[in-house]
């Protein structure tokens, strides 16, 4: 770019500044107030802790990312601190999202119960035409979580869970490197050159993303039957275009930066997209609204406290008796009980310490999946290692002895000749 170029950019620049934060803004609090209203709501119908506290956590994602792109907006010293902000939230909003789901399910013992039973139903019939009994009791593989995972029984639940976790481990941890390497001036943002961080982070996270993502599609793939009650396709497509959308929108506004063309400012790439996620936040917001709502968890079971109502349907119908119409009314009566306001303080605290010991132990049992397969080829490769040197040994000590042997058949051979003579 040359000179005259950047001096325009940069007058350009100024005057597009204020409007844009003027405008953002104007959408940010669009959408932290429809977003509060939203929390606020479930955090007081807070009547099935299982599946609102994972909700809660998925709706925050919308104020983190609006804050989080205005503030950047605003002054753009403060971008990369909120970047790492935001990329660490929106791994953990995948796992609760993930998490919702099971939850909905009836927890992971029940969705183990029934992924088991889904797999043993499918086993039992014939899959393919020429596949003995044995072949199709070969399901654990790794072909069949991408061609028939719902073979996979409960390991597939195993498979998703790990997807997830270890999405949110990689990019808790490169956003940490990325803000390591631009302290360190390596990291490069928006740079594609090979002495830049930023090209191998952006590539270890695409893969990273992107077997989360299909995960958790194989996931829903195989029980969005017994999700239908919740309408689980509009809430998968609100929550991946605010994770993914935004993400590939940051990537393709570097890769026009990177061809020339956009100008290659660093100010621009950032500028533009935090005012595009602004307006996307404010668009979620809404969509939120309907989608996530709390009317279902307005009602508990007869069982709990509360306000009971019972609600009555007439319709008249006519029935046929004989040749002759005569009509009728038919009556459906439904008793539902409206559950009692609960303390916002302890919906919070559960949300806190329940989820916060679930997140942990999900990423303790993922580290570990991690690490058996490194300590089993440690563990062969020191079995070999021992093996070698025994066989070593043993080849050495065969060896001594039958130098020992031939120098014991040599003194002989020469006693003999010294008695002969």
């Amino acid at each position: 770019m040359t000179p005259g170029n950047v001096s325009d950019f940069g007058g350009a620049y100024k005057d597009l500044h204020s409007p844009a934060v003027l405008v953002g803004g104007c959408f940010t609090v669009i959408a932290l107030t429809l977003s509060v209203y939203l929390i606020l709501q479930h955090l007081r119908s807070y009547t099935n802790p299982a599946e609102q506290k994972w909700i809660v956590a998925v709706l925050f994602m919308v104020p983190v990312y609006a804050c989080q792109s205005i503030i950047s907006l605003w002054n753009a010293k403060f971008s990369l601190a909120c970047d790492i902000l935001r990329n660490c939230y929106e791994a953990f909003a995948l796992y609760s999202f993930g998490s919702y789901l099971v939850a909905c399910l009836g927890g992971e013992r029940r969705v183990e119960e029934l992924l088991e039973n889904q797999s043993r139903n499918q086993v039992n019939e014939p899959l393919l035409e020429g596949l003995d009994k044995d072949q199709q009791l070969k399901r654990k593989s790794l072909s069949n979580f991408f061609l028939r995972p719902w073979l996979l029984g409960k390991d597939l639940l195993t498979i998703e869970k790990f997807g997830l976790v270890q999405y949110m481990i990689l990019k808790t941890l490169c956003a940490f490197l990325a803000f390591v390497l631009e302290l360190c001036g390596a990291y490069g943002d928006g740079e594609f050159k090979w002495y830049y961080g930023y090209p191998y982070i952006t590539i270890v996270l695409n893969f990273s993303q992107m077997w989360a993502l299909y995960c958790l599609v194989q996931f829903y793939d195989v029980t969005h039957e017994r999700l239908r009650p919740i309408k689980p396709l509009a809430k998968f497509i609100s929550f991946k275009a605010i994770v993914f959308a935004t993400w590939w929108q940051g990537v393709g506004i570097a890769l026009l930066c990177a061809f020339g063309v956009l100008p290659k400012e660093e100010k621009l790439q950032t500028g533009l997209q935090d005012f595009l996620i602004c307006i996307e936040m404010a668009i979620a917001a809404v969509a939120h609204m309907f989608v996530f709502s709390t009317d279902p968890y307005h009602y508990t079971s007869a069982s709990e406290h509360g306000k009971v109502t019972t609600e009555t349907t007439k319709a008249a119908i006519k029935v046929e008796e004989g040749d002759e119409e005569k009509p009728a009314l038919l009556g459906k009566t439904e008793t539902q009980v409206e559950a009692s306001g609960t303390s916002i303080t302890e919906s919070v605290q559960d949300i806190v310490l329940e989820g916060g010991q679930h997140v942990v132990e999900d990423v303790k049992l993922t580290i570990n999946q991690a690490i058996g397969p490194v300590e089993k080829g440690v563990t062969k490769i020191q079995e070999k290692i021992h093996h070698r040197m025994d066989s070593d040994k043993n080849k050495k000590e065969s060896e001594l002895k039958v130098e020992q042997q031939v120098a014991t058949s040599g003194d002989q051979a020469e006693l003999r000749l010294d008695i002969g003579a």
